[in-house]
């Protein structure tokens, strides 16, 4: 019996990408079977599948006939405390890395999105401002590529500068060039005490909080039309120093001291199947970006701190006209205050007429590395950046 035989099951209704049906799912359960499944699948086209949080961001693929699911690929390999660093396999749950015995990935993804979907898509949140993005915090990495080999790069020490750095290359690569098995992640002490300012002000207040001694893990802005911007500060240490930086930062700002975040804290201001845009600028001109999408009738949330914004709107755009007015607007503010525009999820029915990358520096040598990487263009066909 083949591995694929073996492994893989006829997809279900619920097995599909951007619309697009699979034909077949398939979990293998360790890094050498993943291997030999990709191996044996040479003539498929195939989409990785953690969690699925953010299965829809991006292009549908041209062809789907494999799924491969992380789900059993899952479990602490192993957590070394003394040195601060975590193994974990790709499918494991970000809720189990959250709350490590003393010690935390600082990484905001969702509690369900898996290890290695959280390295493919390159998700971060709020604390980014503090400790980074997972391509900050990913020191090491076990990858099957399409042809089936096995590559790992990176190790279990933070300085390391063995080899090539591939960890950075795979890390956002939305499943493009091969299967993240393993991860070794930098870990952070649990702050002993944590709080929030909040204060019903303007993206131009950021600049005060970040000038100020506050060391903000987090500096958040939600603005929407038609209501007052909001600015929210996350401050975590000892008790007594998170407890005065949080009363002086209320008292500059004309906020409150809360033991919570905010509603929208790290939550996307687009529907389920909306317009969702990433917006990206140098921090000067992060006011004039909030100001330009609510505008243009589209709330924003995101980092103040580190000029990293998500933009969406309260309901569907009625048209792919529509849609397509919105992003072009977007993407010429972001453009103007240095950063870029890029779709990350629309509407089924507006999604083909979009241009979800606009212009990306560096696109001919993103494909030469995808031509090394995936010469036959079957990992997620379609979806990678130039629609290859």
């Amino acid at each position: 019996m083949s591995v694929l035989d073996d492994l893989a099951n006829k997809a279900g209704d619920d097995d599909t990408v951007c619309g697009v049906p699979a034909r077949l799912v398939a979990a293998p359960a360790t890094t050498e079977e993943a291997a030999a499944l990709i191996a044996e699948t040479r003539d498929l086209a195939v989409v990785i599948r953690g969690s699925g949080t953010t299965l829809h961001h991006g292009p549908p693929p041209r062809d789907l006939d494999l799924i491969i699911d992380t789900r059993r690929l899952a479990g602490v390999v192993e957590h070394a405390a003394g040195d601060l660093i975590t193994v974990v396999r790709a499918g494991t749950p970000m809720a189990e890395l959250h709350c490590l015995p003393g010690q935390q990935l600082a990484l905001d993804a969702p509690p369900s999105a898996t290890a290695g979907g959280t390295v493919a898509a390159n998700t971060s949140g709020p604390r980014r401002l503090r400790y980074g993005t997972a391509r900050d915090l990913l020191i090491g990495i076990t990858v099957v590529r399409p042809d089936g080999r096995i590559t790992r790069a990176g190790g279990k020490v933070v300085k390391n500068v063995a080899g090539y750095d591939l960890g950075k290359l795979y890390t956002g690569s939305q499943g493009t060039l091969g299967l993240i098995t393993e991860c070794v992640f930098r870990l952070h002490p649990v702050p002993p005490a944590t709080s929030f300012v909040r204060a019903i002000a303007p993206a131009t207040r950021a600049a005060d909080v970040l000038a100020g001694q506050f060391a903000a893990s987090a500096l958040e802005i939600n603005a929407a039309p038609g209501a007052d911007p909001e600015i929210a500060v996350l401050l975590e240490g000892t008790e007594a120093g998170v407890r005065d930086r949080a009363a002086a930062l209320a008292g500059l700002l004309d906020g409150e001291v809360t033991d919570e975040a905010p509603p929208w804290w790290n939550t996307p201001p687009w529907p389920d199947g909306g317009l969702g845009l990433k917006l990206t600028c140098v921090l000067s001109a992060v006011p004039a970006l909030v100001t330009a999408a609510v505008d243009a009738g589209l709330t924003v949330r995101g980092s103040a701190g580190t000029g990293v914004l998500h933009a969406g709107g309260p309901v569907r755009p009625a048209s792919a006209d529509e849609a397509a007015r919105l992003v072009g607007l977007l993407r010429a503010a972001a453009t103007t205050a240095g950063g870029h525009a890029v779709v990350l999820t629309a509407p089924d029915s507006v999604r083909d007429r979009l241009d979800m990358w606009g212009p990306v520096p560096g696109l001919e040598l993103m494909r030469r590395v995808k031509e090394q990487f995936d010469p036959d263009h079957r990992f997620a066909p379609g979806r990678f950046v130039g629609g290859i």
